[in-house]
């Protein structure tokens, strides 16, 4: 690279937005999943103390009964006995979200035992009147050139992303209103998909509900019109953060696209049965998905399988922390220089709502800091970046 790494993100100052989550939204979140469901006086006292324990306390392994406990043994060799605030901010707050897991009763033998504690707000978007609007605004597009329609889909897909369920928790309306996509490099990626024939197309989602429908109108876009022979979606294989996709929400989503009003959406479902059926839309996880750690770390498996895809599309803020790294980069850092790594063509479809930004020119970084000081966690800012290879324009 082209100047020294720089440090990693961390969450022990007051003030930052790594500070924020841990000690605004994570408060708020517990006690929305507390009011939620009727949990037990031993998950509630749990939940609790997880809660004084990641604000003013140090950080403790998972019980020796967890089946993943040996796998956190060493992914935090280093961080355990560590305040919180002193781990790397992806670490931790990956962490957070196992141990609320944990506390809630997911992985235990017991009534509570798979039970997604994010479900009632997954659920309640899902049947929301702002689903009801995008299924109806398919009907709209299908007059539309394909290429028009393409443009417009993926827009979607990119302005899902800005208010998911954790962003919700902490933001004011004003916060969601989108001003502008900072990069957009989707012309390289239109072009790379019409170029390479019969191409297999990995999407690695991020959340669930009002986000993942345009992901899967997204898809089936692509199949359709022959820009993918087989699209390859990757959802999360527990619930993790507060609304990342499992198979569970895919399943509640194309549910909901074949029951809807609208024919076109009606179509859309159909036709996503259809291609989960016979492979040409196949559904994956990988427990690295909940993984506290970057993709620079992915195993030879995982990367194995995204090797051969002509491009994988990264929905979301997480996704994007974990190509380019959760670090104080300069936005002017080439966005290649940290996404060469990948293991095949990338695009990422991002709004910006945590500190890293990478890729942006010295001009537009100088006219957003002008306007909005919290341009980089605000949600109303977007990048699609793309990254082929050295080999291609």
């Amino acid at each position: 690279m082209s100047s020294a790494i720089p440090p990693v993100i961390l969450s022990d100052e007051p003030g930052s937005f790594a500070w924020g989550v841990f000690h605004e939204r994570h408060p708020r979140l517990v006690r929305q999943v507390i009011d939620a469901l009727p949990y037990g006086p031993a998950e509630r006292q749990r939940l609790e103390q997880l809660l004084v324990e990641s604000t003013t306390g140090v950080l403790t392994p998972l019980d020796e009964s967890a089946h993943d406990h040996e796998q956190w043994q060493e992914w935090g060799r280093d961080l355990f006995g560590l305040p919180w605030g002193e781990a790397p901010f992806l670490w931790a707050e990956s962490y957070f979200y196992r141990r609320l897991l944990e506390a809630t009763g997911y992985f235990a033998p017991g009534a509570w035992q798979g039970i997604d504690p994010f479900a009632p707000f997954k659920n309640a978007e899902l049947a929301g009147a702002a689903v009801d609007d995008e299924l109806a605004a398919l009907g709209d597009m299908v007059s539309l050139p394909a290429e028009e329609r393409g443009e417009r889909l993926l827009l979607s897909a990119l302005w899902g992303n800005r208010a998911d369920l954790g962003f919700k928790i902490t933001a004011a309306d004003d916060d969601l209103r989108p001003l502008g996509v900072l990069i957009d490099d989707s012309p390289r990626l239109w072009t790379e998909l019409a170029t390479v024939a019969d191409s297999r197309v990995c999407l690695v989602a991020d959340n669930a509900a009002g986000e993942l429908l345009p992901d899967l109108v997204l898809i089936d876009h692509l199949l359709v019109n022959g820009l993918a022979a087989q699209v390859v979606l990757y959802v999360k294989p527990y619930p993790y953060y507060v609304s990342d996709a499992t198979m569970a929400d895919v399943l509640a989503t194309v549910r909901r696209l074949r029951r809807a009003h609208e024919p076109a959406a009606e179509q859309i479902g159909r036709r996503l049965w259809q291609a989960m059926s016979g492979g040409t839309v196949l559904v994956r996880t990988h427990p690295f998905f909940c993984a506290p750690l970057p993709f620079h770390d992915m195993p030879a498996d995982l990367r194995s399988e995204l090797s051969g895809a002509a491009m994988t599309i990264l929905k979301g803020d997480l996704n994007y922390r974990r190509l380019v790294g959760d670090r104080l980069w300069p936005a002017t850092t080439p966005f290649t220089e940290v996404a060469a790594h990948f293991s095949s063509p990338v695009t990422t479809l991002r709004t910006l709502k945590s500190d890293v930004a990478v890729g942006i020119d010295a001009s537009t970084v100088a006219e957003v800091d002008a306007h909005d000081d919290a341009w980089r966690t605000s949600g109303k800012h977007a990048v699609i970046q793309v990254h082929i290879g050295t080999d291609k324009p």
